[in-house]
C-alpha cells in the first residue's frame, strides 16, 4: 500500500513538473531563455538544444541574445529558430543572433490564457486519473484480502489528499503563468 501512495504522489509530482516546463516555454511578451528549449539545430547531423551550443542570455526586458560557441553554428541556429514555431524572426550579425520579443496584444494574450488553461485542466484529469488507478489497485487488494477495510478506507483518503494537493498546486502554477501573461 505505501509504495503504491508513493508511486503514485510521484506521478503527480511529475506532471507538475511537465505543466511547468511546458508553461516555461509559452511566450509572454518578455525575453526567456526557456522558449528555446524544444528548438533544435542541426549540429552535424546530430539535433542539439541551442542552449549546448551557445551562451544564451536575457540582454534586455524583451531582447534575448544567442552566443554560439562555435561561430559556424550561427546560421544554423538562426535558420532552427526562423522554423520553429515561436513566432519570432532572429536578426544575426554573424556572431551573435538577437531576438526581439514584440508586447503581446491583449487578443492574443486572451488566446494564451485559453491555452494554458486548457493544459492545466488536462494535468488535472491526469492526476484524477492517477488517483482512479490507485483506488482501483487498493479495491483489488482489499478483495484478495491483502487489505482490510479500514486499511483501504485509510488509503483512499490519504490518495484523495494527495489529489487535491497536486490539484490546487497545478491552480497555482496556472495563476502564477496567468498573471505574468496578463502583466502588460
Amino acid at each position: 500500500m505505501k509504495e503504491l501512495l508513493e508511486n503514485v504522489e510521484d506521478r503527480m509530482k511529475k506532471s507538475i513538473v511537465d505543466l511547468s516546463d511546458d508553461f516555461a516555454a509559452i511566450r509572454a511578451g518578455r525575453a526567456n531563455p526557456a522558449v528555446l528549449d524544444k528548438i533544435k539545430v542541426d549540429y552535424y547531423g546530430t539535433p542539439t538544444a541551442i542552449n549546448q551550443l551557445a551562451a544564451v542570455a536575457v540582454s534586455e526586458a524583451r531582447v534575448l541574445t544567442i552566443q554560439p560557441w562555435d561561430g559556424s553554428v550561427c546560421r544554423a541556429i538562426e535558420k532552427a529558430i526562423q522554423t520553429s514555431d515561436i513566432g519570432i524572426n532572429p536578426q544575426s550579425d554573424g556572431k551573435i543572433i538577437r531576438i526581439a520579443f514584440p508586447p503581446l496584444t491583449e487578443e492574443r494574450r486572451r488566446d494564451l490564457v485559453k491555452e494554458i488553461s486548457k493544459m492545466a485542466e488536462e494535468r488535472k484529469i491526469a492526476i484524477r486519473s492517477f488517483r482512479r488507478d490507485a483506488i482501483d489497485k487498493l479495491k483489488e487488494q482489499k478483495k484478495k484480502s491483502e487489505l482490510t477495510e479500514d486499511d483501504l478506507k485509510q488509503a483512499e483518503k490519504k490518495t484523495q489528499d494527495l489529489t487535491d494537493k497536486y490539484c490546487k498546486q497545478v491552480d497555482s502554477v496556472f495563476d502564477k503563468k496567468q498573471k505574468e501573461i496578463m502583466e502588460i
